[in-house]
């Protein structure tokens, strides 16, 4: 079931430009460099590790940083290679990681979050990434840059590091109690963003159950699987939480309370295993270090595989401009995967291709 908006502009007016549609419908026009607006006030070790990151970034990437904060903290910290290639844009305050959402929007028009929102919504900035408070984040987002026609809420997508390839959980945390018709919209929208951005022709949508057979599940997963059977999306039905690992499905969809629990005992489980390699190196007899030291080489590429900060930025799915957040301890290192993340999102249209996904429904009602 989804639900129609109050944007009426067509798709040929969404597809004139990549990356943002304005308030009025109009695209915005922007040049070939995608235009990343930064959170440089955003994260436990901002601005530091934020202004740090950006100048990696542009050092990989074919990018535009803009990093919205207090300027002159942020000049403070902006030398070296790359540096040319990044704009500061001055706000002075900065949005605490405890405020309520409400509150945040109430008070964001000063703030780098607030800012930085804002530049998406006047066309001069292609998306924004933020380690700083997600929930204000959203809300913030959402009142500035409205959803996708079609689309109730937005959901956070997480890309999760499977064996033979990522695979998209959302909600990952946005929508704590959900309708079924809003993970009808998840699957549709991680759908889109798997094929544009993960390179996954058809994405195999399936719902987080608690068994794999259809008639198993709460009253959320059994309505939400009904629906999804009739969405423009390859559903394959449940999946269980020990599939999370096995690419059975390249999308999966739950509520956002189970789906950030699940996210943050994945991160937890794979320090831990980490953690317990480690000490067999440094702690057990010769022969137990000799074998650990044999197989470092496989079990750090295993780690880096398995490592959030690889992959960047969660995008929140179904805004009109392409808001990305990460972790909010994120490193330098994860600051430079989450930009990047946002030039893929930008430069592969990920929210002219939802709409797409969802205008023959539209169509229909």
């Amino acid at each position: 079931m989804l639900t129609r908006g109050k944007d009426s502009s067509n798709g040929s007016e969404r597809r004139a430009a990549v990356g943002v549609i304005g308030p009025s419908g109009q695209a915005a026009v922007r040049s070939s460099r995608a235009r990343i607006a930064v959170d440089a006030m955003g994260g436990d070790h901002a601005p530091k590790e934020v202004v740090l990151g950006a100048l990696l970034a542009v050092q990989e990437f074919d990018v535009e940083v803009l990093l919205v904060g207090d300027e002159a903290q942020v000049r403070s910290l902006l030398r070296g290679d790359g540096a040319e290639r990044v704009r500061v844009i001055h706000a002075p305050e900065a949005i605490p990681m405890d405020l309520s959402p409400s509150a945040a929007v109430r008070s964001c028009e000063r703030t780098s979050l607030g800012v930085a929102v804002n530049l998406i919504k006047q066309g001069e900035a292609d998306a924004v990434v933020s380690a700083g408070n997600s929930g204000a984040f959203l809300a913030i987002a959402l009142i500035k840059l409205r959803q996708i026609e079609g689309i109730s809420r937005p959901a956070i997508a997480t890309v999760w590091p499977a064996l033979n390839g990522p695979t998209v959980l959302l909600d990952s945390g946005a929508n704590m109690d959900c309708r079924p018709e809003w993970l009808e919209q998840f699957g549709i929208m991680g759908s889109a963003y798997a094929k544009a951005v993960l390179n996954i022709p058809e994405p195999r949508v399936a719902v987080l159950s608690v068994g794999e057979e259809r008639s198993k599940g709460n009253q959320l997963a059994l309505e939400a699987a009904r629906l999804l059977e009739a969405a423009p999306v390859k559903f394959i039905g449940n999946v269980e939480g020990r599939d999370l690992f096995q690419n059975i499905a390249d999308v999966i969809v739950a509520d956002g309370f189970v789906g950030n629990v699940v996210l943050k005992t994945g991160e937890g489980m794979i320090g831990f295993a980490a953690h317990v390699m480690g000490e067999a190196l440094l702690g057990g007899n010769m022969v137990t270090k000799l074998g650990t030291a044999m197989l470092a080489p496989a079990l750090k590429r295993l780690r880096k595989k398995f490592d959030y900060e690889t992959y960047g930025g969660a995008p929140l799915l179904g805004l009109r401009g392409n808001c990305l957040v990460t972790h909010g301890r994120a490193s330098r290192n994860a600051i430079k995967h989450a930009i990047g993340a946002a030039v893929q999102e930008v430069d592969h249209d990920v929210v002219g291709k939802i709409t797409d996904l969802i205008a023959p429904y539209l169509a229909a009602t």
